[in-house]
């Protein structure tokens, strides 16, 4: 790598990001469906049925709130090329995602994506780097929803000038979801296995990293086989609270946050545990197998449902 005085923290935070587009149909947002687990227990189920088959036709199925977390996936290989930013990509880690979703997602579309550089933070062994996405319906113009991920570029830290940690960020403290797990008991808890096939299905998304798929990547990078995509685990627990608190009406979700604290591997159990504070919902993911928590955060709703 190269010494840390070329790592640029004002270069970096005033980069501008070409903008991008991505194009989806309907077999598309259908696919991400089965791969996050729609129908996988019943394919008769009518709370679910409506994102793979529509009896108007395909153009008419319904697109899931996490399907919009694929529109940032192209960001990894960008982040790369900041001018300014010393790390090795294969230390890179995708630590958290936020998805506000501004108009529920068509069915098919073309989208217009500005993406800027929304936080920087030296965390000392560490960087934390915050993306922000904006996706636009291209012909229209029309705001659909936001991305906002943060990695951490493990080995890059330690780049403060001054004896106080580097940070910046464009939010205001009352802009982000904090968050605590309570110590009751959850109001809802909804339990899903994955397919020993999950990771496979699921990376025909568009998410082709190896470390999800081949046996000697996943060695190398420390596990015992190829793990779950970390987004994939978020699909899976937003479905649940769809599911379970809104009664499968996914048009309630206002935004969405998730904290990935544990590698899953496919074939294993998901849990994932529910509490309602207002309108928020606190969620916790756990892996049954391994009693191990994976993935925690929370969903904002527009209203709660009247049959709770």
């Amino acid at each position: 790598m190269a010494a840390k005085s070329e790592f640029d923290p004002q270069l970096i935070i005033s980069h501008k990001f070409p903008e991008s587009t991505y194009s989806y149909t309907e077999r598309d947002a259908a696919l991400y469906a089965l791969g996050i687990g729609a129908c996988s227990k019943d394919a008769l189920d009518n709370k679910e049925l409506k994102y793979v088959y529509h009896p108007d036709g395909q153009q008419s199925v319904e697109v899931l709130p996490t399907f919009a977390a694929l529109f940032s996936m192209g960001l990894q290989s960008e982040i790369a090329k900041i001018p300014g930013l010393d790390f090795d990509p294969r230390l890179l880690l995708h630590g958290q995602q936020y998805i506000e979703m501004y108009k529920p997602l068509p069915s098919h579309g073309c989208l217009l994506n500005k993406a800027t550089v929304a936080g920087l933070h030296d965390k000392g062994k560490a960087a934390v780097l915050e993306i922000e996405i904006l996706s636009y319906e291209k012909e229209s113009g029309v705001l659909l929803c936001m991305n906002r991920m943060a990695v951490y570029l493990r080995g890059a830290g330690g780049f403060s000038k001054s004896s106080q940690p580097y940070s910046f960020t464009k939010y205001s403290s009352n802009q982000t979801l904090a968050y605590k797990i309570p110590r009751s008991q959850p109001f809802a808890v909804f339990e899903d296995c994955t397919q020993s096939s999950q990771a496979l299905l699921y990376r025909l998304s568009g998410d082709y990293n190896p470390l999800h798929s081949d046996p000697m990547v996943a060695e190398i990078a420390g596990f015992s086989r190829p793990i779950l995509h970390g987004l994939c685990t978020l699909g899976f627990a937003v479905r649940a609270i769809i599911k379970s608190i809104c009664r499968g009406e996914q048009k309630m979700i206002k935004n969405i946050s998730g904290r990935f604290l544990l590698h899953v591997y496919p074939g294993e159990t998901l849990i994932t545990e529910m509490w309602i504070e207002d309108l928020r919902v606190v969620y916790q993911v756990k892996v049954k197998e391994r009693n191990r928590a994976v993935l925690s955060g929370v969903v904002t709703l527009d209203r709660l449902s009247s049959s709770l």
